[in-house]
């Protein structure tokens, strides 16, 4: 499926996630749909690879909510094929505004550029922002998240975009952007995890939606919470702390709330 001209934009919004469970999924669209229309692509699984330094200093410094933080990744819509378009994205941000920056690569390209070190033929602007990121930081991969995805946007509300998360998995081991079946779930099958994009206010029919339902916001972080959660089980595993033999499931990852902007280049 060629996804180019769907994700070549540049767009303001803010991004708002709310937790909750498939019964409350279920609620949400039975109200909102009135509202509502499937997306161009309303259904899909994502494939990402995240890339941090050997001492994993990018996201811990984003988990620390400073005021400026970034991270990179390579992002694919299904399971990638030779000509399926990739993504290699940048995120910043500073205080409370985000910049989403992508460029489109192939696969082959992306693990060249990041296993090899061979230069990208993209030379534009977001592309050298990339390289010096990678550059400074000696950037390399660290883990494989993947989820799938169903989506909706405004009938009235051209900025509206709602979409749903399930199936959220990862994978530590032989990274690349295709599914091995070697990958552990950091959710159940109950778990749905819905996000708002929005470039300004919610209408006044989602904000009365989301207060009968008593649903919440709550910034969460796949990769935050899934290294939260291992170096958690690292250090019970080091220090034999009886209690951590009883640890729950993996908890969200909470953070402010930002605006972002993205802003894409082919």
């Amino acid at each position: 499926m060629n996804r180019e001209a769907m994700f070549e934009a540049t767009m303001m919004r803010v991004e708002h996630k709310y937790p909750m469970n498939r019964r409350q999924a279920e609620l949400f669209l039975k109200k909102a749909m009135p509202h509502l229309k499937k997306d161009v692509y309303p259904e899909y699984d994502l494939h990402n690879i995240y890339y941090d330094t050997p001492d994993n200093a990018l996201i811990i410094n984003c988990l620390g909510h400073p005021q400026y933080k970034e991270k990179l990744r390579l992002r694919t819509y299904g399971e990638p094929d030779e000509q399926t378009p990739c993504f290699l994205e940048i995120k910043k941000k500073f205080k409370t505004t985000g910049v989403k920056r992508r460029i489109a690569v192939s696969e082959q390209e992306a693990s060249a550029y990041m296993n090899e070190h061979q230069p990208l033929e993209d030379h534009s602007q977001i592309a050298r922002e990339i390289d010096y990121l990678v550059k400074r930081g000696n950037l390399a991969q660290k883990m494989f998240i993947a989820y799938h995805r169903k989506a909706f946007s405004g009938i009235e509300e051209r900025d509206l975009r709602i979409t749903f998360d399930t199936d959220i998995c990862y994978r530590l081991d032989h990274l690349s952007l295709h599914k091995t079946g070697e990958e552990k779930m950091i959710t159940n099958e109950e778990d749905v995890l819905m996000e708002i994009k929005v470039s300004d206010r919610y209408p006044l029919w989602l904000t009365e939606i989301l207060t009968e339902l008593k649903l919440y916001r709550q910034t969460f972080s796949k990769y935050g919470t899934i290294y939260s959660e291992l170096e958690s089980r690292r250090r019970c595993e080091t220090t034999a702390v009886p209690v951590c033999r009883n640890r729950p499931a993996f908890h969200p990852v909470y953070e402010k709330k930002e605006n972002m902007t993205c802003l894409t280049q082919s």
